[in-house]
């Protein structure tokens, strides 16, 4: 049977869009693809354990991406608020670093994903099954 011919991977059409759904709460719908991505987790508790691993990776790095955020913005203000002429050096610096490195980890993910392959981020990720 030509490699063509092979039957995908159970459950990769949720690891995609777990995945791409990632991506999008980093770039184009903060907080409403996390929704989605937590409905998924909600909705799919014995998917196929590549698309539990992608589901849960989107969602528990999620969580630390907005905890991140969160905690950055806290520190800025907390340091000296909007009008520290240093605030934009960190915010700059933020998104040069940490959320640039966590969509750098997300493409990795949805080729993972794509590939039929499962995926753990670095350091934040939950184990896979």
């Amino acid at each position: 049977m030509p490699p063509s011919a092979a039957k995908p991977p159970d459950g990769l059409g949720l690891a995609v869009a777990a995945e791409a759904l990632f991506l999008a709460n980093l770039l184009v719908a903060p907080g409403l693809a996390f929704l989605v991505i937590a409905w998924m987790r909600l909705r799919y508790p014995h998917a196929p354990p590549l698309a539990r691993c992608h589901i849960d990776q989107a969602f528990f790095v999620s969580l630390w991406g907005g905890i991140l955020l969160v905690a950055a913005s806290g520190a800025v203000l907390a340091l000296g608020g909007l009008a520290w002429q240093w605030t934009w050096v960190i915010v700059i610096l933020y998104f040069t670093t940490i959320h640039s490195t966590l969509i750098l980890f997300g493409a990795l993910g949805l080729a993972k994903a794509m590939a039929g392959k499962p995926y753990v981020f670095p350091l934040v990720g939950p184990r896979c099954e």
